[in-house]
């Protein structure tokens, strides 16, 4: 059941949905409670039409409803598979932020948990984001503010992204098709070896890297130099349950980067990804082309 003050939102919700006006390819909005301060109840709608961006509300008053969606237009079976995940910000304060879906709000994310900056996902066909601003006094130290990225449940490194899977994140080898897929497709590709491991959370582990190629890679993950400047560096974020050995064997490195952040997917030792790109390479089934040189 609703409490009083949701009811009230609510009914705010259907009427700011039949009057608000469409805005189209924006990926992140900042926006001001000062502009409806003197209506302290009142409902923004915000749409957001970018597969990341950020959210920055300032002196946060009344409430604001944010819609994520792809920037293209999605099938009905890719709706369901699509996954919100949002980042806040260490010092965002001053609301609390929801669910809504059909008028029902379920807290998703309390002001005191945003300090912490955790990760927290969930399907877009759940509903939209509610964030309502904490009535007080002195508004002029608080923002709200995170960022958000809309997230395929399936994909080369999707298995191990530990945000997306409520359970135990399995380490399950990766077929040959999707070894393939993953060099054409993943956020970053490339060949080298494990050089460390740091404990991360009990969800995952974080490993320094050393690769000698880097077939593509996205948000400048892996910096040019290294060792007398032949190589490129970097850190992967590695599932817990997956064991990883410094040094020894050079793999095939493939993943998504979240939040600025790599985390690793299909994995395989590099001399038999080359011997199954070869092999498909002849065979006229290779999906795309890279340097293995």
């Amino acid at each position: 059941m609703l409490r009083p003050w949701a009811a009230h939102w609510v009914a705010a919700v259907l009427l700011c949905r039949a009057v608000a006006q469409y805005s189209s390819d924006q990926c992140s909005w900042r926006g001001s409670g000062l502009s409806h301060e003197s209506h302290r109840r009142d409902v923004e709608q915000v749409y957001l039409r970018c597969s990341q961006g950020s959210l920055e509300w300032l002196y946060p008053t009344g409430a604001i409803i944010v819609n994520l969606r792809p920037n293209i237009e999605p099938s009905p079976g890719h709706m369901s598979g699509l996954h919100v995940c949002i980042k806040p910000q260490v010092y965002s304060q001053g609301s609390h932020v929801y669910l809504e879906h059909a008028g029902d709000l379920r807290l998703l994310l309390a002001e005191k948990d945003q300090a912490q900056g955790t990760v927290h996902c969930f399907s877009l066909a759940e509903g939209v984001l509610f964030v309502e601003a904490i009535p007080q006094a002195d508004i002029s130290r608080r923002i709200t503010a995170f960022q958000y990225e809309l997230v395929p449940s399936q994909g080369p490194a999707m298995h191990m992204f530990p945000y997306l899977q409520p359970g135990s994140v399995a380490c399950k080898p990766c077929s040959d098709e999707e070894v393939l897929m993953a060099v054409c497709t993943s956020d970053f590709a490339g060949s080298g070896v494990f050089q460390g491991v740091a404990p991360g959370t009990n969800k995952h582990s974080l490993a320094t890297v050393t690769l000698r190629r880097l077939f593509h890679q996205k948000s400048r993950v892996f910096a040019w130099g290294g060792a007398r400047g032949r190589s490129w560096s970097g850190r992967i974020n590695v599932a817990a349950q997956c064991s990883v050995r410094p040094g020894g064997d050079e793999y095939l490195l493939t993943g998504s980067v979240h939040f600025g952040e790599a985390w690793l997917g299909c994995a395989p030792r590099y001399k038999d990804f080359l011997k199954l790109y070869i092999q498909a390479q002849n065979a006229g089934t290779n999906p795309c082309q890279v340097d293995t040189n």
